[in-house]
């Protein structure tokens, strides 16, 4: 049987990466001298406690090369074809280090990598997506060519009370463009072409919500969508009321945002996604 990776961006849930065996290979979050593996030895409590809390912003880098040739050679014992979704290339060299790390190990091992272009819930769909596909039994040539198909209906958005921390970790992208704008402005950004790009910006966290309402909305009528929160579970309940009185077919998922995207997306982020129909 296919045996799936999927970095920890992906924000997947335990219980689902038990129930499809989902293999998650961590990114690394450093504050100062320390360093972590994402959702290893660093929780999302224990992380944005010391992100607020903390003197030093912390850093992010990608998991060596050697760190995915030791889970495909653990998954080897296993099976003889691997599956791994990374986070966009366009903001982490992950991809990178798993295509590299296909050059560790015997070359009899089929290992295909995709780029999904997106984080966090645009990671997590096209996941969960191939690893049902693998519980059904499809071919790997199969299950590859879905995801590619699936990749650019994903719509994912992000809302923000700050892009400071986008800033100090250098992963701004086209959202520099809302830099130095008025106080007490939201911005709402997604991914395009694997990079941060503006959406619009809220006057206020109430509207920057509706925004985000609206923007799902538009996907049509989604068979799941994914939300997600850091530390406000209270506003990621009120967005679920919403979203399912909106599009009362879809499943609701709702996740945390980990560490690794912490660290550029700050204590209040919130993450809406699905595949869109429309």
């Amino acid at each position: 049987m296919i045996k799936i990776i999927c970095d920890s961006t992906g924000d997947i849930p335990e219980e689902i990466r038990k129930q499809y065996d989902i293999t998650i290979v961590p990114l690394n979050v450093q504050f100062g001298t320390d360093s972590y593996q994402d959702g290893v030895n660093l929780t999302g409590t224990q992380f944005y406690k010391m992100l607020v809390e903390g003197k030093v912003h912390p850093t992010t880098s990608q998991p060596a090369p050697g760190v995915f040739a030791e889970a495909y050679q653990k998954l080897a014992k296993q099976t003889d074809e691997i599956l791994v979704l990374t986070i966009s290339g366009g903001i982490s060299g992950t991809y990178e280090s798993a295509m590299q790390a296909k050059q560790l190990v015997d070359s009899k091992l089929k290992i295909e990598v995709i780029d999904s272009k997106w984080t966090c819930a645009g990671l997590l769909l096209p996941t969960l997506k191939a690893a049902r596909a693998v519980e059904k039994g499809m071919k790997m040539a199969e299950i590859t060519s879905m995801i590619k198909d699936i990749l650019p209906r994903i719509r994912v958005y992000m809302i923000f009370d700050t892009l400071e921390y986008l800033r100090k970790g250098g992963r701004i992208g086209r959202a520099k463009a809302l830099l130095g704008g008025m106080l007490k402005l939201n911005p709402v950004l997604t991914l395009k072409d694997g990079v941060i790009h503006p959406v619009t910006q809220a006057r206020g966290r109430a509207k920057a919500v509706d925004i985000l309402v609206d923007l799902i909305k538009k996907t049509g009528n989604p068979e799941e969508v994914v939300i997600e929160d850091a530390t406000t579970p209270d506003e990621l309940e009120d967005l679920a009321k919403r979203i399912s009185s909106a599009i009362p077919n879809a499943k609701i998922m709702r996740t945390k945002v980990g560490p690794t995207i912490g660290v550029h997306a700050g204590p209040r982020i919130m993450v809406a996604g699905a595949i869109a129909t429309t």
